[in-house]
């Protein structure tokens, strides 16, 4: 149950949302942008996730 797939799939989750974020902001597309936005937010949140299992794996081990 390791967090570090989580944690990984939400890096990229965040570089693939801040390009998004970037792009729509260069080409004034809003919708890319929003979406770009959502996809960092997602990233933030699997990365907690990831350190959360990883907290709980080492509580675990004790």
């Amino acid at each position: 149950m390791s967090g570090l797939s989580d944690k990984v799939k939400g890096a990229v989750n965040k570089t693939k949302g801040e390009a998004k974020d970037q792009f729509g902001n260069a080409t004034d597309d809003h919708k890319l942008q929003a979406e770009g936005k959502f996809d960092k937010l997602k990233g933030e949140v699997q990365e907690e996730v990831g350190k959360a299992k990883d907290r709980y794996d080492r509580k675990d081990e004790r």
